[in-house]
């Protein structure tokens, strides 16, 4: 069911399950997807029955995902890629007994092998240790556990984008005109320099019911899997739209976008930012314009001249 949607000329965006929605697109009109899956039981989104992030474990959570995966299979183009925002997920000692690590990426690489995708490649990005230390309090990055009992420790969880591919025929290749210092720096196994505080805006995205979970993909990372997997004129997708970071940079880079959201104030505010990449885009077109007619002047002007 769609609860509300807004589609434009740039953009479409679906208030919806996208269990439901996914079927809605038609076949091999996608150029690009990147999203961010619900961490399965680690974060509470919303209180909607539809949503993963409720599931009451991984086995629950991956079924309702299969759905998903399969019918990314279908509306992906061929040759073209999707891109999966994840990182490993702490097992805690009080749901589960003992303390440790699920490996979520290898989970949702599986998902995607069994439907055809071609595992990729995979991007580690950095993240401060320190940081995550503050915000968890994990006992493998105390220094108090260092002293106390060291076989305990562990190193900080990076994120992962995960690359999988629909092989076939590349009637429309992606055509990256980056240069030579760029790509060495894109091609590097671990990306140092995300700006984690390069996110949009999350203003009137919480409800006031709500208990945990907003967290924005970082748009220096979204550009750069944009840039490296998708032409301009491209369609970008992204299932978990959350307040629309996929979408509007998309937006930006001349491309499409499709979001499908399930939680309403978190849709309303993806309306908003799209509206506002589509404003600037247009602000910057109308520069580029007004440039080229200036320039286009004094070459006139000084061929009159001559």
């Amino acid at each position: 069911m769609i609860f509300n949607q807004i589609v434009t000329e740039n953009y479409a965006i679906y208030n919806g399950d996208c269990i439901e929605i996914m079927p809605m697109i038609p076949a091999e009109s996608i150029g690009l997807s990147i999203f961010s899956p619900p961490f399965a039981e680690l974060y509470t989104y919303s209180d909607e029955i539809a949503d993963m992030g409720n599931s009451k474990d991984y086995k629950e959570f991956f079924s309702a995902f299969q759905f998903l995966v399969n019918d990314l299979y279908r509306v992906m183009m061929q040759g073209r890629n999707v891109c999966v925002h994840c990182m490993d997920l702490p097992i805690q000692k009080g749901k589960e007994g003992y303390i440790g690590l699920r490996d979520f990426s290898n989970m949702i690489r599986e998902c995607f092998e069994n439907v055809g995708f071609i595992y990729h490649s995979r991007v580690t990005i950095w993240k401060d240790p320190v940081i995550e230390m503050q915000r968890t309090k994990a006992l493998g990055l105390l220094h108090k556990q260092i002293k106390k009992d060291a076989t305990m420790s562990r190193v900080g969880l990076p994120d992962y984008i995960l690359v999988f591919r629909k092989d076939g025929e590349r009637s429309n290749p992606v055509q990256c005109n980056i240069s030579v210092d760029t790509w060495q720096k894109y091609a590097s196994p671990v990306w140092h320099d995300i700006n984690y505080s390069n996110t949009l805006n999350l203003n009137g995205s919480r409800d006031e019911k709500d208990e945990k979970h907003i967290c924005p993909l970082q748009l220096d990372t979204i550009d750069r899997l944009i840039t490296l997997y998708s032409n301009k004129g491209d369609t970008v997708l992204t299932p978990f739209a959350g307040i629309g970071s996929e979408i509007y940079q998309a937006i930006l880079r001349g491309r499409n976008g499709i979001g499908i959201e399930l939680k309403e104030s978190y849709f309303n505010v993806a309306v908003k930012n799209c509206e506002k990449a589509v404003q600037s885009k247009n602000q910057l077109a109308l520069f580029d314009d007004t440039k080229n007619q200036e320039e286009e002047s004094n070459f006139e002007n000084n061929s009159f001249q001559s």
